[in-house]
């Protein structure tokens, strides 16, 4: 690792360097997801803020090991298995499956080891065990609760007062409880549900513990990375901490903490509990998947990021507030009726839109500057000072930027001036530029590859994609691409006879359509 690597540190609330137990080995869990349903754009965020932080780790010289849990029995796995006829099993596995597909779409790769509940039943037994013997946990009618108030620092992390939440707490089954704030650590069996046998009874794990124990058997009493949603700090992180330290000793446990911020839809978080979500599968049938990837990495990992939604009334075209795009009703303006699956399947996301744009100029720069090296001979005397400075010094900027608290934002804005000096330099036809010229695109095309890997993106065939990426448009615009074809087919012939104005018509009914006309070298080609 050639310079350190700082990371704001939720626990001390410092931004500090990343310094691993075992030298050149970082050892990172995170709280992966609880499969009942499909994942929303919430969950994306969550799952390729790890997925760059591996990705840099690794782009740095560092060996990673990475551990993500899955959740695959809880209270809605069960509720969803009895509403679809299946098992919990069969829930977890179906929506597991679906997951993975998703996180794979926005090139988010797998985990070194990815641990399911139910295969560490026993393990989670011996931890409760433990807080047993350190007095920390208390059986109460076949349930059993980690005993809070005595367990000291219980707070840290969320940076809550223990008095001010016993205060302000509301007391939930009081009668089985010491403490309002104690939380439950296995549950008692319940008719028809599945349960595993314990000291305490038939029955199953609560959340919290689940992640203790995961990552101890996985990574050891004390690891480096701990990552998650902010959502997870209270109570679940908290928790965690409470209940690893009182098993293992002060002290242990994950040694760094890292939460992303919450994508937001209309000031409040995407939640499933809220009814406000909008699944990875609904957004990725609309923009490519490294749209949905460049738009959650246009953002600082710990700020939250407003997902911007459009939907126009059926009725007036007129934009419809959240609370209608969500659950319907009749429109303020005209009173037309309002379905929320027909809204939903016309829904836009401008902050997507501009991403796609982006995503495509890139994959576009890329092409043409790859097709222009393949073609131009290097200079006789290659001379490194003549590469221009924007380009020569892009991966030096990426780099101290992602280095800097995993700053995607800083490091995407770092691409544009080298970008935008490519793409002038393929526009440039002077001869007294080509030394420089050619030795800027070639470093420029040599240098990018470290920055997708980092990124996830463009990994792509840059001509593939950009046809992909109008073929998904044209279907959505309802454009007759063979239609498109044929006009772009007699705009050339036109061309070729130098009957510039018929050539003018038709590129006046393509622009109609919504089609740019791009006349090169090599012919003549289309976008939307």
């Amino acid at each position: 690792m050639s310079a350190p690597i700082f990371l704001y540190d939720t626990l001390s609330a410092t931004k500090r360097p990343l310094e691993p137990i075992e030298p050149g080995h970082v050892r990172f869990y995170l709280c992966g997801p609880t499969v009942y349903d499909l994942s929303h754009v919430g969950h994306a965020r969550s799952a390729i803020c790890a997925d760059i932080v591996v990705r840099f780790l690794r782009e740095q010289g560092l060996r990673v090991t990475f551990v993500r849990n899955v959740t695959d029995i809880d209270d809605k796995i069960i509720k969803r298995a009895n509403s679809e006829g299946l098992t919990a099993e069969q829930v977890a596995t179906k929506y597991l499956d679906a997951y993975h597909d998703d996180l794979d779409a926005l090139g988010c790769q797998r985990p070194d080891i990815e641990p399911k509940v139910t295969g560490t039943i026993p393990e989670i037994v011996a931890i409760i065990e433990k807080l047993f013997a350190a007095g920390l946990a208390y059986e109460s009618d076949g349930d059993v609760y980690f005993r809070v108030a005595a367990f000291p620092g219980y707070g840290a992390l969320s940076k809550r007062n223990l008095d001010d939440m016993q205060a302000g707490a509301r007391v939930e089954v009081s009668e089985r409880k010491e403490n309002p704030l104690d939380f439950a650590l296995w549950k008692a069996a319940k008719p028809g549900e599945p349960a595993w046998p314990s000291p305490w009874g038939s029955g199953r794990p609560g959340w919290h513990i689940e992640c203790s124990a995961m990552s101890h058997v996985h990574l050891g009493e004390t690891f480096d990375l701990h990552g998650g949603g902010r959502d997870l700090i209270f109570p679940h992180h908290e928790n965690e901490i409470a209940q690893s330290q009182g098993a293992f000793g002060p002290g242990t446990f994950a040694r760094h903490w890292y939460h992303n911020g919450f994508v937001d839809f209309a000031g409040e978080k995407m939640s499933k509990s809220l009814g406000n979500f909008f699944t990875i599968r609904e957004v990725t049938a609309l923009y490519p998947p490294e749209a949905l990837r460049w738009f959650l990495l246009g953002v600082h990992y710990r700020s939250a990021i407003n997902f911007d939604v459009e939907v126009p009334c059926p009725g007036c075209a007129r934009p419809l507030d959240p609370e209608h795009q969500l659950h319907g009703g009749a429109c303020p303006a005209c009173g037309a009726a309002l379905d929320v699956e027909r809204l939903r399947a016309h829904v836009r996301f401008p902050g997507l839109e501009e991403a796609d744009e982006r995503v495509a100029y890139v994959y576009d720069t890329l092409a043409k500057a790859r097709r222009a090296v393949a073609e131009l001979p290097p200079p006789a005397e290659a001379d490194p000072n003549s590469v221009s400075p924007a380009v020569a010094g892009m991966l030096t900027a990426f780099f101290a930027a992602l280095r800097d608290d995993l700053n995607t934002a800083a490091a995407v804005a770092c691409l544009s001036e080298p970008l935008r000096e490519t793409n002038r330099l393929l526009e440039a036809r002077k001869k007294s530029d080509a030394a420089a010229r050619t030795a800027t695109l070639q470093r420029f095309v040599a240098d990018f590859p470290a920055i997708s890997r980092v990124l996830g993106q463009f990994a792509a065939d840059p001509e593939k994609y950009l046809l992909a990426r109008r073929a998904r448009k044209a279907a959505r615009l309802n454009l007759d691409v063979a239609a498109v074809e044929r006009l772009l087919a007699a705009r050339d012939e036109a061309r070729a006879k130098k009957d510039w104005k018929e050539a003018d018509r038709l590129r006046a009914e393509l622009g109609s359509l919504g089609v740019t006309v791009r006349d090169g070298a090599e012919g003549s080609s289309w976008t939307l």
